[in-house]
């Protein structure tokens, strides 16, 4: 029968890992590559930094479950797609072909003016990272002066990790450093101003300062240049927002207006059928879709059934984007602030509400590892 190689075991991709065995039971051979052998939720990213979670309770087994179901799993990461020859090709050399490929393979933090020694640069992606960043701030906090934490970016991430900064330094740190959120041109500025006033006031109250009077243009030896002035800060925080992989451009795939694989309304390559996409790392070709994981999510049963079917010469079906979707903000202080269409507020029970729904949708893939 075929072979369909997953590259990246990420959000979009979940329902796909979820029926490993049927697809087997099918004839056919699955392969997973994968960086890591875990996949962690970076929704819960900033609570685990914050510690309203522990690191397992955010990370799915993709290895494990992969194998328990008769996958096969490649430690490793694509770094490249040969679509003519129908192969992948490793960071460990490894090639790799296939008979229909689905990526899920992520988004990287652009920040191209890092420069110099970047021993206390943390950038929010891959969220492993942050277990090493919260090491860090907890020593900071320990030392005898007060420190200094510095956040670049004016978006959801960085609004998340700042108060979850906060948060961590409360529980763990002797002296509480001094926080500035360096937000550009404007904290949230895609966003209406109810929400962004929410977040002003937030922020504000676990005091930390928010810089919104220019970008940052570079970092330096840890140094953060902003505005003319230069900024010694002890730890930074990069979260300038998402861009997908650079593997689809560098393997000359169709890339859409973010650099993402340019897939069609049954989320495969425009170009190569065979090829399929899902989550950060596409751009949607009907309309642009925001970098948010509900696209992800609503992906996931697509992908699924279209890669099944391309697998036994079935008749694939479209993907629908839906229409308004929940944003959900951790502010770090047991609030959240909650947005849907023209509801918006921030309260602990936005916070509970978010709780619920990311432990849910993690309980729900973790049930597959017993």
């Amino acid at each position: 029968m075929g072979r369909l190689v997953l590259a990246g075991g990420g959000h979009a991709h979940m329902t796909i890992l979820a029926h490993i065995r049927d697809l087997v039971r099918d004839g056919h051979e699955v392969v997973v590559i994968q960086p890591s052998d875990f996949h962690y939720y970076s929704g819960m990213g900033p609570g685990m930094l914050g510690l309203s979670y522990s690191p397992d309770e955010i990370r799915f087994a993709t290895r494990f479950v992969v194998e328990r179901q008769g996958g096969s799993f490649v430690r490793a990461k694509v770094t490249g797609i040969d679509a003519r020859g129908r192969t992948v090709t490793t960071d460990s050399g490894q090639v790799i072909p296939y008979d229909v490929l689905s990526c899920n393979a992520g988004s990287f933090i652009p920040f191209d003016n890092i420069h110099g020694d970047t021993s206390n640069i943390f950038t929010v992606k891959p969220i492993e990272r942050l277990q090493e960043a919260q090491r860090a701030v907890v020593s900071l906090c320990a030392a005898r002066t007060r420190g200094h934490i510095a956040v670049v970016g004016g978006g959801p991430a960085a609004l998340e990790i700042a108060g979850n900064v906060r948060r961590l330094a409360r529980h763990r740190g002797r002296h509480a450093p001094r926080i500035t959120l360096f937000a550009g041109r404007g904290l949230l500025g895609r966003l209406p101003e109810k929400i962004r006033d929410m977040a002003r006031q937030s922020l504000s109250s676990q005091d930390i300062e928010i810089r919104e009077d220019g970008y940052v243009q570079e970092i330096r030896d840890g140094a953060v240049l902003q505005g003319g002035l230069t900024h010694h800060p002890d730890l930074v925080f990069v979260a300038t927002g998402v861009r997908p992989s650079r593997i689809f451009a560098e393997s000359g795939l169709a890339t859409g207006p973010t650099g993402g694989l340019l897939v069609n309304e049954r989320l495969q390559a425009v170009e190569h059928p065979e090829i399929f996409g899902g989550g950060d790392c596409i751009d949607f070709a009907p309309r642009p879709l925001d970098k948010v994981g509900v696209y992800a999510v609503r992906q996931n049963p697509v992908l699924y059934r279209n890669v099944r079917a391309s697998l036994n010469g079935r008749r694939l079906t479209t993907f629908d984007p839906g229409g308004s979707y929940l944003l959900l903000f951790n502010m770090g202080d047991d609030t959240a602030i909650f947005s849907k269409g023209p509801f918006a507020f921030r309260n602990s029970l936005a916070f509970t509400l978010k709780d619920f729904i990311d432990r849910r949708f993690m309980r729900h893939f973790q049930a597959l590892e017993n």
